[in-house]
């Protein structure tokens, strides 16, 4: 019976493959398509950079626009405030946190 389905198998096109023989097609389509792969990401990086020139070449960047100030020049900055209660209301949280959180 195992030459007969040799037989047919051979008669239908298909290959007996033995285990190494199915290695090494699996090997050998593995290297074919990290070699598609490779062949397909270089072209795209060249095809991105000539595209990237073109691009630069053939539409220039436009002009940078000076922005206008929003403040004019009659107002004056803020006088410089008292910072002593700042100082004094950050100093009273630190020292309460540093009292719930002992290190």
């Amino acid at each position: 019976m195992g030459e007969r389905a040799t037989a047919i198998q051979l008669m239908a096109g298909v290959e007996a493959l033995e285990p190494n023989s199915l290695i090494n097609e699996g090997v050998n389509l593995m290297m074919f398509g990290m070699g598609f792969v490779f062949v397909f990401l270089t072209l795209l990086v060249f095809a991105t950079g000539l595209m990237s020139r073109l691009v630069t070449k053939y539409i220039p960047e436009p002009a940078p626009v000076a922005a206008k100030s929003r403040r004019s020049a009659a107002v004056a900055a803020p006088a410089p405030a008292d910072d002593s209660q700042l100082v004094a209301v950050l100093t009273a949280a630190i020292k309460q946190y540093r009292s719930r959180h002992p290190r």
